[in-house]
């Protein structure tokens, strides 16, 4: 019995194995390794640096930016659906006016006819007394029938006209339905961008925001030097008076305002924004996103840039700037960053456009 009762035991020391003060070590690093397996929290996840902070912010506006464009582009397609079914709108009102104008006329006619009777025009020769007379009535009778006919012709061509107008306008409010559920959808992304940009930067202090902000302008400048030789020959002004040196003095004046997306002035802008504000001040319309406005001009390389051009960055177009020479653009680059003044080495380039 003694024999079975140790051969019992042995199972129990081999599953513990060892002293009770390992096993209870061996338990804690058990239990601490199954918690973990199991979502748990017995070490945090260390703090994103500073840095990396900065460069997840600096995608979300990148992806904000993108969204942007397209918010804009959506808002003004929109925009233009509305006028336009506004315009169809009115001109059915003024055919609707003209046709019940001509129906108008059209009844007055028939009831006349009805109130007179009509009889066979032998028989009413044969009994005028002044045959004469009567002859010069039938000839005003067929004019009048003529008249009548085009009264009809008239209104059946309003009739067309206007079935035509509100089929169009059907058409015209089912696109600004589309339209209108896209813009919703890219406000949406922009404000999920923002809002998790805002976020990640509440994790920031703020002596951290303000040594980012530093540690962007220092690498800004020395990619400035890196790109632009010293050798390199300065870009022609733009021609004092010109439509070109009209939208920089604008972008000029534009300094220090804020960055607000979807905002075209004049108080505060988006990148695109900004440039449309300063064309339209110096006489020339723009369309409103980055994607139409490089195709408004003149492509030009680089190495043609002249103060007025439009500089274009990121491979899907979703950044703009106005060149001022000396490798440098003013542009409204993102929410908490105001209208500023920056080399166009700052970004990826993607093309430019000269517009006037």
């Amino acid at each position: 019995m003694a024999a079975q009762r140790r051969k019992h035991r042995k199972p129990g020391r081999r599953l513990l194995g060892g002293s009770p003060g390992r096993t209870a070590a061996a338990l804690a690093v058990t239990g601490a390794t199954a918690a973990t397996a199991l979502g748990g929290t017995s070490q945090a996840a260390p703090e994103a640096r500073p840095g990396e902070v900065r460069a997840q912010v600096d995608r979300l506006y990148r992806q904000a930016e993108v969204a942007t464009e397209k918010y804009n582009g959506a808002k003004e397609k929109a925009d233009a659906a509305r006028a336009s079914l506004r315009g169809l709108r009115e001109e059915a009102a003024r055919t609707t006016e003209r046709l019940d104008s001509t129906r108008a006329g059209l009844a007055s006619l028939a009831t006349a006819q009805y109130r007179e009777g009509t009889l066979d025009p032998a028989l009413q020769l044969v009994m005028s007394a002044d045959p004469e007379e009567y002859l010069r009535g039938t000839a005003v009778a067929e004019r009048a029938s003529h008249r009548q006919a085009a009264a009809v012709g008239e209104a059946r061509g309003q009739l067309r006209k206007l079935a035509r107008l509100r089929g169009e306008a059907g058409r015209v409010a089912d696109r600004l339905g589309t339209q209108q559920s896209e813009l919703a959808r890219s406000k949406r992304a922009v404000q999920e961008k923002l809002g998790r940009a805002r976020q990640l930067l509440d994790r920031l202090t703020a002596e951290e925001r303000a040594a980012a902000t530093r540690q962007d302008g220092r690498a800004s400048r020395g990619r400035a030097r890196t790109a632009t030789p010293a050798a390199a020959p300065a870009p022609p002004p733009a021609a004092p008076g010109s439509r070109a040196g009209a939208a920089v003095a604008y972008a000029y004046r534009a300094l220090g305002k804020p960055y607000v997306w979807g905002a075209t002035g004049p108080n505060s802008f988006d990148c695109s924004g900004l440039i449309q504000a300063a064309y339209r001040a110096a006489g020339v319309a723009l369309p409103r996103t980055t994607y139409s406005q490089i195709n408004a001009g003149t492509r030009i390389g680089r190495g043609q840039l002249r103060p007025g051009d439009l500089v274009f960055f990121y491979s899907g177009i979703s950044h703009v700037g106005i060149y001022v020479g000396g490798g440098k653009m003013i542009h409204a680059p993102r929410p908490g960053a105001p209208v500023r003044i920056a080399p166009i080495s700052q970004m990826p380039f993607a093309g430019a456009a000269r517009v006037a």
